[in-house]
C-alpha cells in the first residue's frame, strides 16, 4: 500500500483524472510533499489548459480549502475512521503484530481493498446528491473540461519521475510500501487468494458491517488472511 507517493498521486489520481475528463485549468492541493509531481506535470501542460489566465495551481490551507474538500470528513468517517477503529483493537487486543512485514502485507492488502469500495461509494453518492446553490456535481461535470488532452503528453509516473529530476535536479521516492510482497512465487500468492475467497467471497460485505460498528467480520478476515499467508509462503 503507498504512502502518500508522489508516484501512485499521479498515476491513480492525477493522470487518469485527466485523460478520462481532459486538462484543468487550476490543481488545488494543500502544502503536502506528496503533490510535488502532480504540479509539476501540471505546470509542464499548462499551456494545453483552456484558461490559461489563472495560475495553474494553487497550495493552500486547509482555513481556505474549496468546497469540494468538504467530502474529506466524510471520508474519514465512512471510510478511514471504522477501519482504523477495528484494527486498533487488534493492536491493543495483541492479536496482530504490526512490526511483523507478513502481518502489514495482509493488513495493507485487504483494507486497501476495502477503501476503495468505500471510497467508490462515497464519491458515487458525492457526485449524485445536490449542492445548494451550485447543482449535482454528475451535471456540473457534463462532459468534462472543456480542453482535452493527448495520451502522450501524459507519461506513466516512472518516466514522469525522470523528467522531474532532469528539469528540476531533484529525486523523488520513488516507492514506499507498508509491508513486503512476501510470497516467492506468483502462484503462491493466487493459492492464498483463491483459499480466502472461499470464506469471503464478497468483502464489501465487510466494509459494510465496518462502516455499522459491526467490527468483527473485518477482524475475522484479516486474521483468516494472515493465518492463510503464513501457511503458503
Amino acid at each position: 500500500m503507498p504512502i502518500k507517493n508522489n508516484l501512485a498521486i499521479y498515476e491513480d489520481v492525477f493522470r487518469p483524472a485527466v485523460l478520462a475528463y481532459g486538462m484543468w485549468d487550476q490543481v488545488r492541493v494543500d502544502h503536502g510533499k506528496e503533490f510535488y509531481l502532480t504540479l509539476f506535470m501540471q505546470e509542464l501542460l499548462s499551456s494545453h489548459r483552456h484558461n490559461q489566465e489563472r495560475r495553474p495551481y494553487l497550495q493552500t490551507s486547509s482555513t481556505k480549502n474549496h468546497i469540494v474538500e468538504r467530502i474529506w470528513p466524510e471520508v474519514n468517517n465512512r471510510v478511514n475512521y471504522p477501519l482504523k477503529t477495528a484494527l486498533m483493537g487488534l493492536v491493543d487486543q495483541e492479536e496482530i503484530d504490526m512490526n511483523d512485514s507478513l502481518v502489514r502485507y495482509c493488513v495493507s492488502n485487504l483494507t486497501g481493498r476495502l477503501c476503495e469500495i468505500g471510497l467508490t461509494r462515497l464519491v458515487e453518492s458525492w457526485n449524485a446528491h445536490r449542492i445548494p446553490g451550485k447543482g449535482t456535481p454528475n451535471d456540473l461535470a457534463g462532459r468534462g473540461c472543456p480542453k482535452k488532452i493527448q495520451q502522450e503528453l501524459l507519461p506513466h509516473s516512472a518516466e514522469a519521475a525522470d523528467l522531474y529530476s532532469q528539469q528540476l535536479g531533484s529525486s523523488l521516492t520513488r516507492l514506499s510500501t507498508f509491508g513486503v510482497d512476501p510470497f516467492s512465487t506468483e502462484q503462491d500468492k493466487i493459492t492464498v487468494e483463491n483459499q480466502f475467497a472461499e470464506h469471503y467471497s464478497d468483502i464489501s460485505e465487510l466494509y459494510s458491517r465496518a462502516v455499522n460498528n459491526d467490527f468483527a467480520p473485518y477482524k475475522q478476515a484479516l486474521l483468516c488472511l494472515i493465518t492463510t499467508t503464513q501457511c503458503n509462503v
